[in-house]
């Protein structure tokens, strides 16, 4: 019989429920800052509108004179640019989950990086640089970012699932996911320090930074265990000698097969068919995929227009106006945190979703009379980020994270890339109508329509999900009547 005493477990094992390497050290922060970057580079367009609308209605901005005669036709011009973008980074969110079950992520996700951080900069570096003003090459290079941000979430998402998915909890996703809030944090700084010496800046720096980064993610992020292994024994060959250590004895060492895209939207929770032989047809439900479409349609509102708003609904000045927006980022990140940890402690997550949205309609009726106040703008934005963002991040990170565990994947964190694309893919359609919408309802009923709108659509999410709240309190009641009987 051994004398030793049992090792005690680290702070991070007892928190996060499993064991960390260095390898799931490096995973976590490598696919935190890609996301982040991803997400400002997409932000600093939303950041800069004030300044490009008064760049293409002046006089000069070509030898034609104005690029828009007004600036609604400019601000409608930005919203047909942000519905490109999301129908293009929806499909692309389809296309590249699939992708990113099939080939290696790794080099996917560089690739994407580097593509997005060159359409960005030559959309908003080059041309003012040139001062080159041309509505159709604006169209294409920020339509075609859309397809290459769609790289970023789904493939992230498929390398975390590999390293953290049989195991993680709630705390670990719901800080992890935090990371698109945080890059919104970065733009909206970048943009409030540098946007008065020119709009182009914001560009530069952002998009510098997601080039070098994609450089250092090619060489140097594991993207799964299975990919670790391979290297090892390749070493191994070379040297003749064992492999000193094993990544993890339950992890794969086998890059397991990929799950069939039509096959992933069977998946519990992702759709729910019910046939009808009576009435001879069949009533889909589309569950957390249709309340994500409607969430992410508000949460997006707030992401493509939000400093707009701020500036020509409220008049503050545009540096002023980037740095208020970070506060719905900021409870974004707060609720993230809280709802995941809370959420570890619960039977459901759905519950706290549910929760979250009732409580968000109260909050963006506050906002849409909030007072013209730097101090209570800031104070209600974080209301409102904490209850739209949370839910958001919550069905994005932890809930997409669940359907690993689902019996039809058997474990298979490959998949999660196909799901997530599915997921965030219908979600971004629901964004893209609402960035077509945003500016036409603006211009004829005003601001208050607008959010009037996202109250309605976030009733809608919540009961999107109310069927899956419904069968998980029916399956606890079941569950309890079996224990009793036992």
């Amino acid at each position: 019989m051994s004398n030793e005493l049992p090792r005690k477990k680290s702070f991070v094992t007892r928190i996060t429920g499993q064991k960390w390497t260095r390898f799931h050290v490096r995973v976590f922060i490598h696919t935190f800052i890609i996301y982040v970057l991803f997400h400002a580079a997409r932000k600093t367009l939303s950041t800069v509108k004030p300044s490009l609308i008064n760049v293409w209605t002046s006089n000069t901005s070509t030898p034609d004179g104005p690029l828009f005669e007004s600036k609604q036709a400019a601000t409608e011009f930005l919203g047909a640019l942000d519905t490109g973008f999301m129908i293009t980074y929806a499909i692309g969110l389809y296309i590249c989950g699939y992708l990113g079950d099939h080939y290696n992520p790794r080099r996917i996700l560089a690739l994407g990086m580097a593509l997005s951080a060159t359409s960005v900069f030559t959309f908003g570096f080059v041309t003012e640089t040139l001062h080159f003003y041309s509505a159709p090459l604006y169209a294409i290079l920020w339509i075609s970012n859309g397809f290459f941000q769609s790289v970023g979430w789904p493939l992230v998402v498929c390398i975390m699932g590999s390293w953290f998915g049989k195991t993680a909890r709630g705390t670990v996703i719901g800080a992890w996911s935090t990371n698109a809030s945080f890059g919104n944090i970065l733009a909206s700084l970048v943009a409030s320090s540098t946007v008065d010496i020119g709009y182009q800046w914001p560009f530069l720096i952002i998009c510098s930074a997601l080039f070098a980064y994609s450089i250092l993610i090619f060489f140097h992020l594991p993207s799964a265990p299975w990919e670790v292994e391979k290297e090892m024994r390749e070493d191994e060959e070379k040297e003749g000698s064992g492999i000193e250590k094993k990544i993890e004895s339950s992890e794969e060492s086998e890059r397991p097969p990929p799950l069939g895209f039509f096959r992933a939207w069977l998946l519990p929770g992702v759709i729910a068919v019910s046939f009808s032989v009576q009435k001879f047809s069949s009533l889909i439900f589309f569950q957390f995929a249709i309340s994500y479409l409607c969430l992410k349609l508000v949460n997006d509102g707030f992401f493509f227009w939000l400093p707009f708003y701020l500036h020509n609904g409220l008049n503050w000045p545009e540096s002023t106006a980037d740095g208020l927006a970070v506060w719905y980022d900021v409870g974004g990140i707060v609720s993230s945190i809280i709802a995941g940890a809370l959420s570890d402690r619960m039977k459901s997550r759905t519950i706290i979703v549910f929760v979250m949205l009732l409580f968000s309609t109260v909050t963006l009726l506050a906002y849409a009379h909030s007072p013209v106040s730097y101090f209570w703008n800031a104070f209600i934005l974080l209301i409102v980020g904490f209850f739209i963002g949370g839910p958001l991040n919550m069905i994005a990170g932890c809930i997409t994270s669940d359907l690993g565990k689902s019996e039809v994947l058997r474990g298979n964190a490959e998949a999660l890339s196909t799901v997530t694309g599915i997921i965030d893919g219908t979600g971004s359609v629901g964004s893209a109508i609402g960035q077509w919408l945003i500016p036409l309802v603006r211009n004829w009923f005003g601001w208050d329509a607008i959010f009037y709108g996202f109250i309605i659509m976030v009733v809608l999410s919540a009961l999107c999900i109310s069927p899956v709240l419904w069968r998980e309190r029916k399956e606890n009641k079941q569950q309890k009547v079996r224990l009793n009987i036992d």
